[in-house]
């Protein structure tokens, strides 16, 4: 995760007529008998994690339960995780992908490629180049059941596991897997990932938790279809047409502007009893803590980035203001600002509770002073 807030924030690590239709099938082919199988939890996690090889096409939508007070910050973060985002994907390998984000305005495809992505965004006739980072705000692709189920499952311990039995998804077979997180700061409560008996392909997802616990899952994602075959290297390949507006991925240029900077920053090795991970290729100004499904980041703000997003924390529903600064839940996800005055102001988020947040604010430093070496 990353932050960004205002034109200078810092970033951090959804044709109608053929959805509508879509969304219709799994109402019927759902309601086909599923087939359960006398597989593990740790195996079913280890043929998930092994399908990144596996090349396939496919609908999805991924429905957010979130509702982040951010106002004009992270305004594309909150949407995604409150919205309903509809997807169409080609896959043919980690690196050589293509997920086309379809709305009711239009489309807007984002290309992978060995060296990063290409954004299109066709009605504007934009494409913005990102190189491939470590850290990054999420985008619609990372939404996708396979991406989002494979990432939460990569570190899932195997006490953490256990089997759910059988579904069908997208008309197809698909085995049932929980994850409980045992992080005693954590704020999800389980993870449910539903996977393909054939592929081993994460087809639905479903993140729950938060302050209050029990309700509509967070994170709602699913396949509507999905299908087997490996697409075209054309379809996946682009190159900026003639004449498009072609331009640099302003959130990268904000990230490495933090760590500019703020370059002499020194974070300790765990944070409220989370242990620090190393992140190569990212600043010093940012931190990420933690394991698994339970993940808390740290980074250093401006007061010009800081100032409007405090502004809306302190007057959200459940926001606690005290000596350590103002930090409030939203489902899983909490979000903290801890302000040092002219040295700027820290940032904590990720999925943690709020004590952990406080524990974590209590143990940082101040921030150094801009430039400061």
């Amino acid at each position: 995760m990353a932050q960004r807030a205002g034109g200078a924030g810092r970033r951090w690590a959804l044709v109608v007529a053929a959805v509508a239709v879509l969304l219709a099938l799994p109402a019927l082919i759902g309601a086909l008998p599923a087939s359960d199988a006398g597989t593990s939890a740790p195996d079913l996690r280890d043929r998930a994690l092994a399908s990144s090889d596996v090349a396939f096409t496919g609908y999805a939508q991924a429905a957010g339960g979130l509702t982040l007070p951010v106002g004009d910050q992270l305004t594309s973060v909150a949407d995604l995780l409150s919205d309903r985002t509809t997807m169409r994907a080609w896959y043919r390998a980690p690196d050589d992908w293509r997920v086309d984000v379809v709305s009711a305005t239009g489309e807007t495809g984002v290309h992978r490629d060995a060296s990063g992505t290409w954004t299109w965004r066709y009605e504007d006739d934009v494409a913005s180049r990102a190189a491939a980072l470590p850290l990054s705000l999420p985008t619609a692709p990372d939404l996708l059941p396979s991406v989002l189920g494979r990432r939460l499952l990569s570190e899932a311990a195997d006490g953490e596991l256990s089997r759910l039995g059988a579904e069908r998804v997208a008309g197809r077979d698909a085995l049932g897997l929980r994850i409980t997180p045992s992080d005693a700061a954590a704020s999800v409560s389980r993870v449910d990932v539903w996977v393909d008996a054939e592929s081993g392909i994460p087809l639905g997802v479903q993140v729950s938790g938060g302050q209050t616990g029990g309700g509509e899952p967070a994170v709602d994602t699913s396949f509507l279809s999905l299908d087997l075959v490996t697409p075209a290297a054309s379809v996946t390949a682009f190159t900026p047409p003639p004449g498009a507006d072609v331009r640099r991925d302003q959130q990268q240029a904000d990230l490495l502007d933090t760590g500019r900077q703020y370059a002499a920053v020194q974070l300790p090795a765990t944070l409220a009893g989370l242990p620090g991970r190393a992140v190569d290729g990212t600043p010093g100004a940012v931190g990420v803590y933690g394991r698994g499904v339970t993940l808390l980041a740290v980074s250093v703000l401006p007061g010009r980035a800081a100032s409007p997003l405090r502004d809306t924390l302190v007057v959200a529903p459940g926001a606690v203001v005290d000596d350590l600064g103002v930090r409030i839940a939203a489902g899983p996800l909490g979000l903290m600002l801890v302000d040092n005055g002219n040295r700027g102001t820290w940032l904590l988020a990720g999925t943690v509770d709020l004590d952990a947040l406080a524990t974590a604010a209590a143990e940082l430093p101040a921030p150094p002073r801009r430039g400061d070496r």
